[in-house]
């Protein structure tokens, strides 16, 4: 028999909005990725300019950035589909996040001063991947509190 503020599964009312905020925070920042990565394979040659690239080189290496965010969000579906249970999945998703925000980061401080376009296009990217992790860790920690409040709650 289910508790109060419990529906029929067990689940606290409290940790099931949590998971369904994580689950559209994920999803958010995973339909942003891929829409860029699928820009940048499909239409290499919109991207060449943003990286102070030219010709095939130049869309072939706009390309590989788009694999490589393809390669980036293959965990992010199995957190929309239970982010509960793929929690552990979830930090590497923040983790993964961190790292481009910082890589990111550090590569613009490196860029010399001559070159804004490129660093125009690299400080998009990090405002996008701060962004991103502001709304995903936020999720993340309503979602521990969440449960933390339901086992308090109810011992489950």
């Amino acid at each position: 028999m289910a508790g109060i503020g419990r529906n029929d599964t067990g689940i606290d009312a409290h940790l099931k909005r949590a998971s369904w905020i994580a689950r559209i925070a994920v999803s958010i920042v995973f339909a942003w990725n891929i829409q860029c990565a699928l820009t940048f394979l499909l239409f290499p040659e919109n991207g060449v300019e943003a990286y102070e690239l030219s010709g095939v080189a130049g869309e072939t290496a706009v390309q590989g950035i788009a694999v490589a965010f393809l390669m980036w969000n293959a965990t992010y579906p199995l957190v929309i589909f239970d982010p509960n249970r793929h929690r552990t999945v979830f930090g590497i998703v923040l983790a993964q996040q961190l790292i481009g925000l910082l890589g990111e980061s550090w590569i613009l401080l490196t860029i010399q001063r001559d070159h804004d376009i490129l660093a125009a296009s690299i400080s998009r990217f990090i405002l996008f991947d701060a962004i991103g992790l502001i709304i995903m860790a936020g999720a993340f920690v309503a979602l521990m509190i969440a449960e933390k409040n339901s086992i308090k709650t109810h011992g489950c």
